[in-house]
């Protein structure tokens, strides 16, 4: 089963690091989050990779020139630099074919998910897409007011934040139905219109997620992963 990965956006919350290369590249502990992410398919055995690139795509191109991984099958396409997320999947359209479902997800994120029940779930749903849906990370303590009385207080709890989009989709070609141009956002037209049409599912994933937004972020990232065992753990 095939693996896109979104990997050409400019990263400018952390330009610190993506002024000289693009944000996938940037490393946690030693290598690059996008390995860490690739990392986590091949413990689920997904090892077809599809990586999408954009901004300073011939980083990422050389480093997997240069660097060798048992078993995977690495594809790098340059997908151009102006390019939203679902222009992206749309240009690498004939790579992925017109009959196979196949993973999704974003070169920033990583996640503990159990991509094999993931992957159950789409099949049993029988829906255009599955969606990861996670808690945000909480950065503020949490408030409910009557008037000027504090009515219940939680100091950082994400219970309370609702459900982000995650990342690690399992879609469908169809999907590719709805992606009008390079201009079109993935999170946008195409998954309001597949849900308004009640073909999006939600996977809920309680555990570990992470995006790398900021320097903050890969603090948090750096630490969670000097765990040896962290990703075994749901």
């Amino acid at each position: 089963m095939k693996v896109v990965i979104l990997a050409g956006g400019l990263g400018s919350r952390i330009s610190e690091y993506t002024k000289s290369i693009p944000k996938p590249m940037i490393e946690v502990n030693k290598i690059p989050i996008i390995v860490h992410i690739m990392n986590h398919f091949s413990r689920y055995h997904f090892k077809d990779f599809y990586i999408a690139t954009g901004y300073k795509g011939n980083i990422i191109k050389n480093y997997f020139k240069k660097n060798t991984f048992k078993n995977w099958n690495v594809n790098i396409i340059s997908t151009g630099q102006n390019v939203m997320t679902g222009g992206r999947l749309k240009r690498i359209k004939k790579k992925l074919g017109n009959s196979e479902n196949f993973f999704l997800t974003y070169g920033d994120g990583i996640a503990n998910i159990d991509l094999n029940r993931l992957l159950n779930f789409h099949l049993k749903h029988k829906k255009i897409a599955t969606i990861s849906a996670v808690r945000p990370p909480a950065r503020f303590g949490f408030i409910k007011l009557n008037k000027n009385k504090v009515n219940y207080f939680k100091e950082k709890s994400n219970l309370d934040e609702g459900w982000i989009n995650g990342g690690f989709f399992v879609i469908e070609p169809e999907i590719l139905k709805y992606i009008k141009n390079d201009k079109t956002y993935l999170e946008r037209s195409p998954l309001e219109k597949i849900a308004s049409k009640g073909q999006l599912t939600a996977f809920k994933h309680d555990g570990f997620w992470q995006c790398m937004d900021t320097l903050r972020d890969k603090e948090i990232l750096e630490k969670k992963i000097k765990d040896k065992d962290y990703f075994e753990k749901k």
